[in-house]
């Protein structure tokens, strides 16, 4: 199968570039396959078309704010992603310019709020970063870092919780389960009081949402790897569901 295959005519103007009032009031588009009939409804009427007993499985991992805008110590301005917690401080990371950010050099982000020495150069040309600080990573990130948005979007996001689901809960992710990102937290009070079961899974979502795929055939794409963790819990409620012949359906990143 070609990349060829995927091209489809997408116009700018249709591309929304900021984030609508109300979450559960965006659009909805629902294919039947056994009836071939595509419906546009409001997100809200999900509820709809789920049945008591199904279980519905959601990703409640939590964006951090990966996106850091730094310099070298020569004054020359880099950008990074953090995408990948390796250990302690240790972090995979994209970085531009990759070609003048070589093993060795160092770079400070807020005015030397955090630093950050380049260890290691990774396959696929990540950089394997040493970040330095003093105080809680997590409290500096939050204070200087971006939200990673899509490259479609343009606009600069001024609330930092609406690239977040409202259960996400777990950080670790370098972009947002976008699906998730319509439900309300009263949408999923109701869904629970008709009946649907939540389950939930902690997938962060890595590297591959801003790779492109760069293969003439889609199956020699390297597909990257990401680090998800279920509980017992939620493993039960899924088994228990596919045992007894009822629906599980998954939040995924763009559908349902």
């Amino acid at each position: 199968m070609k990349v060829s295959e995927f091209n489809y005519e997408l116009p700018e103007e249709l591309i929304a570039q900021t984030p609508i009032e109300k979450r559960d009031e965006s659009r909805l588009m629902v294919l039947n396959t056994k009836k071939q009939t595509i419906e546009h409804k409001t997100f809200k009427n999900i509820i709809d078309y789920l049945e008591p007993g199904d279980v519905l499985v959601r990703n409640n991992t939590k964006v951090i704010p990966a996106r850091l805008y730094g310099k070298k110590e020569t004054g020359a301005k880099v950008e990074f992603l953090l995408l990948n917690n390796i250990e302690g401080d240790i972090w995979e990371c994209i970085v531009r310019p990759g070609n003048k950010l070589h093993v060795g050099t160092k770079v400070l982000f807020g005015d030397g709020l955090l630093q950050a020495n380049i260890l290691d150069v990774m396959p696929g040309g990540t950089r394997k970063v040493q970040f330095i600080y003093q105080g809680i990573f997590n409290e500096i990130l939050d204070q200087i870092g971006l939200m990673p948005l899509p490259p479609y979007i343009h606009e600069e996001l001024k609330q930092k919780d609406r690239y977040q689901t409202v259960y996400a809960k777990y950080n670790g992710s370098a972009a947002a389960p976008t699906a998730g990102l319509h439900f309300t937290k009263e949408l999923l009070e109701k869904l629970q009081e008709k009946g649907i079961i939540i389950a939930n899974v902690t997938l962060h979502v890595g590297i591959g949402t801003f790779r492109p795929v760069k293969e003439e055939n889609v199956e020699n794409h390297q597909m990257h790897t990401e680090h998800f963790y279920i509980k017992q819990e939620d493993c039960d409620k899924i088994n228990q569901a596919k045992q007894e012949g009822r629906r599980v359906i998954a939040v995924r990143n763009n559908f349902l």
